[in-house]
Order: structure tokens, then sequence, then C-alpha cells
């Protein structure tokens, strides 16, 4: 079937078929696409062609290509969330319908670095309790989670395991979260923290960086999220001055 009739780039409508076709379940989450050969014969255009068209749905994290393999559809994110909205891990996986779960891997008490004290604006910052967990989503393992929390709001975690962090410092602390400053960036494969989430070695991640600070607009947690990009989207609303 061919898509010539259109006047705009060929590749992009290359692009719009194959996602149309993806969306109608012709090619099925993680099912490998027909060769280059067979899908340019298709779509009646050029490999180049299809090769661009390829690049930008592999951009967009539509199709993962596989050297010397093939390219295959990627699943769809299970959590989407706006990077606007502060919620926390375990309220993202219960909206998605599925059980949260917690395996806790560590729990230590640490002198601050030089940056520790410059993220949280205290000179006299003596310790901080630093932890490391594996969040889950119906026991499939989705985020690894690094949060430290200085002492002096926080003494002992042992008891709080499995709750959410934000719970535990309104709890535990009487500190509320009203906002974090976050920054969020992709990486590729991590060799200690992709085997631990099962990911395969082409799967992504999205490092979620996030200082969160009370009421009083003191800095009191600072969390590195390690999220499956094949799992989780973050989206943001935008809007004109």
């Amino acid at each position: 079937m061919s898509i010539r009739s259109d006047s705009r780039h060929l590749y992009l409508l290359v692009v719009d078929k194959l996602k149309q076709d993806i969306e109608a379940k012709l090619y099925k989450e993680k099912e490998k696409l027909p060769s280059e050969f067979e899908l340019s014969r298709r779509l009646g255009v050029s490999r180049a062609t299809l090769r661009e068209a390829l690049r930008v749905l592999e951009e967009e994290n539509i199709v993962i290509r596989r050297h010397g393999v093939g390219t295959f559809v990627n699943s769809k994110p299970v959590f989407s969330s706006g990077i606007e909205q502060l919620n926390s891990v375990t309220e993202m996986i219960t909206q998605a319908g599925l059980k949260p779960g917690t395996i806790f891997l560590s729990s230590t008490i640490e002198s601050p670095t030089e940056e520790d004290v410059k993220k949280f604006h205290d000179p006299s910052l003596e310790e901080l309790l630093h932890f490391e967990r594996v969040r889950t989503a119906d026991d499939q393992p989705v985020v690894y989670c690094i949060d430290k929390i200085p002492t002096s709001i926080v003494e002992d975690y042992q008891s709080y395991k499995n709750e959410s962090l934000l719970a535990l410092l309104e709890k535990e602390a009487g500190r509320y979260v009203s906002y974090a400053v976050a920054h969020i960036e992709p990486i590729g494969y991590h060799d200690k923290i992709s085997p631990i989430l099962e990911c395969e070695p082409e799967t992504a991640l999205l490092v979620l960086k996030q200082m969160h600070y009370d009421q009083n607009d003191e800095p009191i947690l600072y969390s590195l999220n390690y999220f499956r990009a094949d799992k989780f989207s973050f989206h943001v609303l935008r809007k004109r001055a």
C-alpha cells in the first residue's frame, strides 16, 4: 500500500503509517517488525526513507532497534504522570491499579559530602540517613530509589520501610512536603541498576533528581530515582505567559 499521495515529507508519512499500524495492533508490543526490505516494499518507499522514519520512531521511544537483530515495537509506559504533579512512587503505582511494594536494600548513616551540604543549604549538616530501595508494581521491579534525609529530621527508618517517604516525613517528623525542584534526564544501560530492575540491554532509564521542600521552604529530602523508561513516562503542561 503506497502512501505517496500526501504532500508532506515522505518519511513523516511513514512515521504516521507505522504509528497507526502499531495502534491498530498490526504490530504488537515487543514484536519484531518486518525487515527493512519488506517494510519498504509494503509502504512503497526507499529503504533510506524507511530508516529515517524508524529513527524518528526510536527517538519517540515507540520502537527499539537492536543492532544486527531488527526493530521491535516498544512497550507502552504503564505509569504516566505530569512532572508538575508531586506524586510519590507509591501513589503513581496505586493510580495505575497495581499493588505497590518495596524491596529494602540498605540503610546507613553517612557524613555529608560538600555537594550534600550545598543541596541542603546547611553548613552545620552533620549526618544523613542514606537508604536504597527497589519499588515494585505487582511484584515487578520498576524503580530504583536512593534517598537522603538529615538525621536531625528522621533518625530511624526501620519501622517505615514499606511506606511512602512523604508519608514518613509527615508522620514521624511533622514535616509536610509542599513542593520539589526536579531535574530529569534519560540514560542508557546502568551496570548496577539495570539488572536489578530486570531491564533488557536496550531499555533506557529515566533519572529523576529531586530536592523536596517543606512548608517552611526548607530542604528535607533528596531523592535520586531511576525509572524504567518502558514503564514510566512524564509530561509537563506548558502555558504561554
